[in-house]
């Protein structure tokens, strides 16, 4: 699939959230080709790497929710940030107590919820209803079309969450939903695998040659993560703390996208880290 194609799929192919019953939706032309644009002035783009401080990223306030976006998200349109390869969406919202996202449908994508702190409320079309909690990871495979909702459970306490879309290996598979309670340990001064293209391994698995690790480091801490896939690259995200990766220093909530390399060299702050890596085909297939 040339680029072009690539690109004209990431903007058409999720079908909009509504909000509560109000819609929001891309307002992006199709047209436009991502990577094949100059960097704008809210992205670094080096020779095998992308860089997005936190406070470049895309910004809703609807009151109830804030949410800020990594890549373009609803009426957030930057032609440099469409997508990291197969990765399209990065979101990381916080959600009013009792409020959040009405049915609203999907299809052909890989869906990845991480709550943060507090619970989500959860229904869908499958039959599924239910809680997602911090230190739980739900994926939903859209597939030929699921319809979902989400809320904050909490009568009191705000929602926190990242939630990311990929595009899929295969289009129009049958949707289906799973979630994992995580191994808090396994994730202390250590990646833990949290998503993986396997249904046998670690973590929920996805319809993507892709893999997801989590994990929280204390200070001064060296890490060497190795790329999974010949051809996949890297998109890391710090969510707490400060870590240089590859000579680049990042801080909360910056995302750093690396392609061309067989590893990671991770060296956290003074502070320690918690850190998303997300370990995906730069091409869809």
């Amino acid at each position: 699939m040339n680029r072009k194609t690539f690109l004209r799929n990431g903007v058409l192919g999720g079908t909009a959230l509504a909000a509560l019953g109000k819609a929001v939706g891309t307002s992006a032309s199709p047209e436009v080709v991502g990577f094949d644009h100059l960097p704008n002035e809210n992205t670094h783009i080096m020779k095998n790497m992308v860089l997005h401080r936190a406070s470049t990223r895309g910004h809703a306030d609807h009151g109830w929710l804030q949410s800020h976006h990594s890549f373009s998200f609803a009426s957030y349109y930057d032609p440099a940030r469409m997508h990291f390869g197969t990765l399209r969406v990065l979101n990381d919202d916080v959600i009013a107590p009792g409020r959040g996202f009405g049915t609203h449908p999907h299809e052909n994508m890989e869906i990845v919820t991480i709550p943060l702190s507090g619970t989500v409320a959860h229904k869908d079309s499958l039959g599924n209803s239910g809680t997602i909690k911090a230190g739980e990871v739900q994926v939903m495979s859209a597939g030929t079309g699921i319809t979902h909702s989400e809320f904050n459970h909490g009568a009191d306490a705000e929602l926190r969450l990242l939630q990311t879309w990929m595009f899929p290996k295969q289009r129009n598979v049958e949707p289906r939903y799973a979630q994992i309670q995580l191994d808090h340990h396994a994730g202390e001064n250590g990646f833990q695998q949290v998503l993986s293209p396997h249904p046998d391994d670690a973590g929920v698995w996805v319809h993507q040659d892709a893999w997801f690790h989590l994990g929280r480091f204390e200070a001064h801490r060296e890490i060497e993560y190795h790329v999974k896939r010949k051809g996949n690259g890297v998109y890391a995200f710090l969510i707490d703390g400060e870590a240089t990766i590859n000579g680049q220093a990042l801080f909360q909530r910056d995302g750093l996208g690396v392609w061309d390399v067989e590893s990671l060299s991770i060296t956290t702050g003074q502070h320690g880290a918690r850190i998303l890596l997300m370990d995906v085909p730069m091409e869809l297939a």
